[in-house]
């Protein structure tokens, strides 16, 4: 009896996709589990900003989509870079290395990126995982994909699902 229980929770699926529309800037994004919506007043870019979060835990990892509009261009580029480097800071000065991303519909931004690291949580436990900071228009964007395991295939479906539009 124990046996087939182990056997079915092992079938079980770990993450159960769903596309969001987060309602920033017209963006959609694919969460591996039901998120929940965050938010708080937070430094950026040198001024007050409400920030927006979607998130979610599954398959050892939390999934999230945060957001936060700036309001003016000249700001877009510190606001991209802070929140890349307050991801690294959350995660002990985490090893860091970029890749290029291409969010359809993004706006460009030679600040926008997709970063694999590797850290620790506060408590002290090793992470890895990937954060991606985009933007469209004055509307700044953090993806993250942070856990104790990476599945370098489901972090793939999640970032590579990001978009705007339909």
């Amino acid at each position: 009896m124990l046996g087939g229980a182990v056997f079915v929770s092992a079938c079980a699926p770990a993450l159960d996709w769903r596309e969001v529309r987060v309602g920033a800037a017209d963006s959609v994004a694919l969460f591996p589990c039901k998120a929940a919506s965050h938010a708080r007043v937070i430094a950026l870019a040198g001024q007050q900003v409400k920030l927006t979060l979607h998130a979610c835990q599954a398959g050892e990892a939390t999934w999230g989509l945060a957001w936060a509009d700036v309001g003016d261009p000249a700001r877009v580029g510190a606001a991209l870079q802070g929140l890349q480097e307050g991801a690294r800071m959350n995660l002990g000065q985490a090893r860091a290395q970029a890749r290029p991303l291409t969010v359809r519909g993004q706006t460009p931004h030679p600040a926008a990126g997709l970063w694999s690291l590797e850290g620790r949580y506060p408590d002290g436990k090793s992470v890895v995982g990937q954060v991606a900071v985009f933007s469209r228009g004055t509307v700044v964007f953090q993806a993250t994909a942070l856990g104790v395991s990476a599945s370098a295939e489901a972090a793939e479906t999640f970032f590579g699902a990001l978009r705007f539009g339909s």
